[in-house]
C-alpha cells in the first residue's frame, strides 16, 4: 500500500473475517489430522484383544494387561518426577535472578495518620488504646540560673580597669 491510501475499516474488517475463517478451517483440519494419527498409532500399537477361548487364556491376558499397565504406570512416574524436578530447577533459578536484580522498593508515600488512628487500623475498631505518648513522658522543671550581682560589679569600673592595661602595653 502507498502511504498515501488507507484501508477502509469495511475492507479491513473484511479480510479479517476471511482470515480467522481460514485459521478456523485449518483448526479443524488439524484436529482431523490428530485424530486419525491416535486411530492409526492404536491400531498398529494395540491390537484388539482375542477374547475368544478358555479360563486360562484369558488369565494369562489379564496378567498381560496388567503388566504393561505396571510398566506404563512406572514410567508415567518416572516422567512426572523429572518434570517436577525440572520445574523445581525453574523455580530456584527464577529466584536466583530475582535476587540478582535486586528488588526495587516503591516510594513511600506520606501519610498523615496519629498513632491513635494507626494502631486502630492494626487492631480493628474493638481494641480501643489510646496512645498519648506526652502523658508517659516524665516531668522536668527547668532550673534557674542565679546570676550573682556582686560579681558583675559596676561596667564603668571594669571599663577603666581595661583602659589602665592598655596603656601598660602602649607605654612599653
Amino acid at each position: 500500500m502507498s502511504e498515501g491510501k488507507k484501508m477502509t475499516s469495511s475492507r479491513r474488517h473484511h479480510l479479517k473475517s476471511l482470515m480467522l475463517s481460514i485459521a478456523a478451517s485449518w483448526i479443524e483440519q488439524e484436529k482431523k489430522d490428530i485424530e486419525a494419527a491416535k486411530e492409526a498409532y492404536m491400531g498398529e500399537n494395540c491390537p484388539a484383544p482375542d477374547l475368544s477361548g478358555d479360563m486360562a487364556a484369558l488369565t494369562e491376558i489379564c496378567k498381560k494387561l496388567h503388566a504393561a499397565i505396571d510398566k506404563v504406570d512406572d514410567e508415567r512416574y518416572d516422567a512426572e518426577a523429572k518434570v517436577q524436578k525440572a520445574d523445581k530447577e525453574i523455580e530456584d533459578l527464577k529466584l536466583k535472578v530475582v535476587d540478582l536484580a535486586g528488588v526495587k522498593k516503591p516510594a513511600l508515600k506520606k501519610v498523615r495518620m496519629s498513632a491513635d488512628t494507626m494502631l486502630q487500623a492494626l487492631l480493628g475498631s474493638k481494641h480501643k488504646v489510646t496512645m498519648d505518648l506526652r502523658a508517659n513522658l516524665k516531668q522536668v522543671k527547668k532550673e534557674t540560673k542565679e546570676e550573682s550581682t556582686e560579681a558583675v560589679g559596676d561596667w564603668r569600673k571594669n571599663i577603666e580597669d581595661k583602659a589602665d592595661r592598655k596603656k601598660m602595653f602602649e607605654t612599653s
